[in-house]
């Protein structure tokens, strides 16, 4: 199962208890940390998420809101005695940033921190069950998304009916793939006679800070879920694109023509302080849509 949680939804300025930006995508083996605002460590206390289990830590762009948490956390993993190592992707200048931070505390990390550069488009990370790739966004300074998918082979094997085939369990992973076997005496046992079509894997897409941009619909085209900013509501939108943000309505829009399964929207103006008129208006476009409340939880 991959679920995902919401730490922080807000934008630039904490508000009305809300947390600026971040989240954490799970699955059986792994947390991907999504970005890291202010305040995350605590909201990862909150709501029981483990620290030793984020061994990914993915930053869209250095706007404070989206990082300024980040060393605090590496220094407390230091702290608690960490030893596995950790994958940190963002922009090339974080490097140097978390470089310097370090340095001057004179902090000597525990474990072994990696750090990769968001410079094109492609796949970045590659584990057990995820596969994990990035895209640029159209915000005003450099600014990726991240794109997760599931790591499934095809077929289910049917223990019992590969037993009575006398089909060896070395040789279970070439059916999940979809081969035939062929037995000693050179009969072929058809594939279909001793699996099961498995589930489709799942899919979530991060799109963040970004003005509308109707490219992104290719990109993130028919995911089970998908994350979308909404600085402003509808009747704001030209202040939105004077920032590079998006409102409700462009949000469920993009999320329409990508025909995605289920759309979150996030990143709220600090202005509002209620924000349910965020989900109406992108119901009207979009009805499978759900605010990114801190603290809530989507199984993709």
């Amino acid at each position: 199962m991959i679920s995902l949680t919401i730490l922080g939804n807000n934008s630039a300025l904490p508000a009305f208890g809300r947390f600026p930006t971040a989240q954490v995508l799970q699955d059986q083996d792994n947390s991907f940390l999504i970005d890291c605002g202010e305040g995350t460590q605590m909201q990862l206390s909150k709501y029981k998420i483990k620290r030793s289990k984020i061994t990914h830590i993915f930053i869209s762009h250095l706007h404070g809101d989206h990082y300024f948490g980040l060393v605090g956390l590496l220094t407390s993993m230091s702290l608690l005695n960490r030893t596995q190592e950790l994958h940190v992707f963002g922009p090339a200048p974080l490097e140097a940033i978390i470089k310097m931070q370090l340095d001057a505390g004179e902090v000597n990390l525990s474990y072994q921190l990696f750090f990769h550069a968001l410079t094109s488009s492609g796949m970045i990370a590659n584990t057990n069950k995820m596969e994990v790739s990035c895209f640029p966004v159209n915000h005003r300074i450099a600014c990726w998304g991240f794109l997760f998918k599931e790591k499934k082979n095809p077929r289910t094997v049917v223990p019992e009916n590969a037993r009575n085939f006398e089909i060896p369990a070395s040789f279970y992973e070439q059916l999940q793939k979809g081969a035939d076997y062929v037995n000693k005496k050179g009969t072929i046992i058809p594939n279909d006679a001793v699996t099961i079509a498995n589930t489709a894997a799942k899919s979530y897409a991060y799109c963040a800070d970004t003005i509308f941009d109707e490219g992104l619909a290719e990109v993130v085209r028919g995911v089970d879920l998908l994350y979308h900013e909404t600085t402003y509501l509808k009747d704001q939108e030209n202040k939105a694109k004077e920032r590079f943000h998006s409102t409700s309505v462009q949000a469920a829009t993009l999320a329409s023509l990508a025909n995605v399964k289920q759309l979150i929207i996030g990143h709220f103006s600090s202005k509002y302080e209620n924000i349910e008129p965020f989900l109406t208006e992108a119901k009207t476009v979009f009805e499978r849509t759900a605010l990114a409340i801190d603290g809530s939880c989507f199984k993709v």
